[in-house]
C-alpha cells in the first residue's frame, strides 16, 4: 500500500532525509500554513510536522485518513495530544529517544551562549558599535566564574549546560523532580533552594499542565536582585507577566529567551515581551532557534523520517 505523506517541515535543505519514505510511500511537501493544513489534510495517511504549524482540534477532525503524525522535536505543545488520541493518530517524536538526543548539543549550546550573551550585554554593546559608539563602560557586564548556575530539570539538556558551568568556574546546583545521580560537583537542591541561590537560573524541562507558569511572581520574588533568567525549554513555563515586573523593577539583572507563548501568533511583533525587548537593555530573545542547526536538524529529521518509515510498513504488514 502506498502512503500519502505530507510534509511541512523545511527539508528543501536536506531532501534526501526522505529517502527512507520512497518505497514507503509519496511525500507531498508545501510550506508551513495553517489554512493550507486545514485544506489538504483529509487527502494524507501520515504527516510529518512542523513547528510552525500547530496541530489543532480542528485540523485532526477534518484529518479522516489520518493515521500518524511524525513531529522532529522533543516537545509537543504544537500537537492536540488529547484530539488526537480520541481520533487513534499516533504521535511519533524524539522525546524518549535517549541515546540519540544525547548526539545533539545545540540546544544546551545555544542555551549558553544566551548566557553570555545577556551577562556580558553583548546584543547591546554591538548595536552601539555598529553605530561607531565605543561605549566600553556603558555596556559593563558580570563575570561569572565563582557565581552559582542553577539547573532547572537535570536530564539530557541539564546536564550538558552543568558541564559548561563547571568549564567557566561556576558553582553549579540542580533541581529535578525525579531522583537523579548528579555528575562530580554538581548539588541537587530543592526548587526553593535552587531559586534563592542561583545567580543563574537556566530552565531544561518539557511543558507539563503541572508547570505550566511555574516561574511566577512567587518564585521570582524568590530569587536573588539581579540574578539572570536563560529559558530554552517552552515560553509557557515562566508567567510572562511576572517576568515583565521582575525585570522593570530592576529585581532581575536580565533575561535570555529562546521561547515565548504565543509563538504562534501572527502579530508577533505586538507581543509583550517583544515590545518590551525593543526598547529596553534587559532581555534577549531569539525565535526558538534551539536546535536550528545544520547538523543537528538533519539528524533529526532522518531519525523522525526513518521511525516514520518503519510505522508506516509495519501498518502496511498489518493491513
Amino acid at each position: 500500500m502506498g502512503w500519502r505523506i505530507l510534509n511541512m517541515a523545511d527539508t528543501a535543505w536536506c531532501p534526501e532525509v526522505f529517502d527512507c519514505l520512497g518505497g514507503v510511500g509519496e511525500v507531498v511537501s508545501l510550506p508551513p500554513s495553517e489554512e493550507v493544513l486545514l485544506e489538504v489534510i483529509p487527502g494524507f495517511d501520515a504527516y510529518f510536522a512542523s513547528l510552525h504549524v500547530r496541530m489543532e482540534r480542528q485540523v485532526l477532525e477534518r484529518a479522516s485518513r489520518l493515521r500518524v503524525i511524525a513531529t522532529s522535536s522533543t516537545g509537543l505543545d504544537h500537537i492536540d495530544l488529547s484530539a488526537a488520541k480520541e481520533r487513534n493518530v499516533t504521535v511519533l517524536s524524539l522525546k524518549e529517544d535517549t541515546e540519540f538526543l544525547d548526539k545533539i548539543t545545540a540546544t544546551a549550546e545555544l542555551a549558553w551562549a544566551l548566557l553570555l550573551a545577556t551577562v556580558r550585554r553583548l546584543p547591546w554593546a554591538f548595536d552601539t558599535a555598529k553605530q561607531g559608539i565605543w561605549a566600553r563602560d556603558r555596556w559593563r557586564g558580570r563575570q561569572i566564574s565563582g557565581k552559582t548556575l542553577g539547573v532547572l530539570g537535570y536530564g539530557r539538556l541539564g546536564r550538558m549546560i552543568a558541564e559548561y558551568g563547571k568549564a567557566f568556574r561556576m558553582r553549579v546546583i540542580a533541581c529535578d523532580v525525579r531522583q537523579v545521580k548528579p555528575a562530580e560537583d554538581v548539588e541537587m537542591v530543592d526548587f526553593d533552594t535552587l531559586l534563592r541561590e542561583s545567580d543563574v537560573l537556566s530552565i531544561h524541562i518539557h511543558l507539563t499542565e503541572e508547570n505550566r507558569g511555574l516561574i511566577d511572581a512567587e518564585a521570582f520574588a524568590k530569587m536573588k536582585k539581579g540574578a539572570y533568567l536563560v529559558n530554552t525549554s517552552r515560553g509557557a513555563i515562566v508567567d510572562e507577566e511576572a517576568l515583565l515586573q521582575a525585570l522593570l523593577s530592576g529585581h532581575l539583572g536580565g533575561a535570555a529567551l529562546d521561547v515565548i507563548e504565543g509563538e504562534w501568533r501572527r502579530d508577533l511583533n505586538e507581543h509583550r515581551l517583544i515590545r518590551y525587548a525593543s526598547e529596553r537593555d534587559n532581555l534577549v530573545i531569539t525565535p526558538h532557534i534551539g536546535g536550528i542547526t545544520h547538523e543537528s536538524q538533519k539528524m533529526a529529521y532522518e531519525r523522525t523520517a526513518r521511525k516514520l518509515a518503519d510505522y508506516l510498513e509495519a501498518l502496511s504488514e498489518e493491513e
